[in-house]
């Protein structure tokens, strides 16, 4: 036989050795571990089972209550939009109406005010104007008569010493 084959038979075989012990100590750390995670598996499956049993036992025994609840809230809800509607319909009621109070107030103070200016050109035709005709005809009348009887000149002779008189003083 080959030299070289035998020593790769002997390079091979060796290989085959070492990776056994190596697959070995692999198993025996893996079985180490799983017994580990076993263990502490156990140990949170002990704490927890009762957690969870009384977790069920509260859920159960608030179910009905919860039910309740519910159809509670599922009335009250329905009630609610019941009186929202009913509040809506008053509060466009009550806008509608308002609007129409509101064009009725604005159209009687319109008519009041165009009332109003009526009366006042009426009366201003009437009345004011007359008396301011009358009343400028009695001036003239009476100018012309104080201006007749000439008691105008010593009206105005005495009217123009005291304006002097005052301006003297003024100065």
């Amino acid at each position: 036989m080959d030299p070289v084959l035998k020593i790769f038979i002997y390079a091979t075989a060796v290989a085959v050795i070492l990776q056994m012990f190596i697959l070995l100590a692999l198993l025996i750390s893996v079985s180490k571990t799983s017994s580990r995670v076993q263990k502490l598996a156990n140990e949170v499956h002990g704490r927890a089972l009762p957690i969870l049993s009384s977790a069920e036992t509260i859920i159960n025994e608030s179910r009905g209550k919860i039910d309740i609840v519910m159809n509670n809230l599922v009335a009250v809800t329905g009630t609610l939009k019941t009186q929202i509607d009913r509040l809506d319909a008053t509060v466009s009621d009550v806008v509608d109406r308002t609007r129409l109070q509101v064009i009725r107030a604005d159209d009687l103070v319109t008519r009041t005010l165009d009332r109003v200016e009526e009366t006042t050109e009426i009366v201003q035709n009437t009345v004011v104007s007359p008396v301011r005709q009358i009343s400028g005809i009695v001036q003239g009348v009476s100018v012309g008569l104080s201006a007749f009887f000439g008691h105008n000149r010593t009206r105005r002779r005495r009217a123009n010493s005291r304006a002097t008189q005052d301006e003297e003083l003024f100065i």
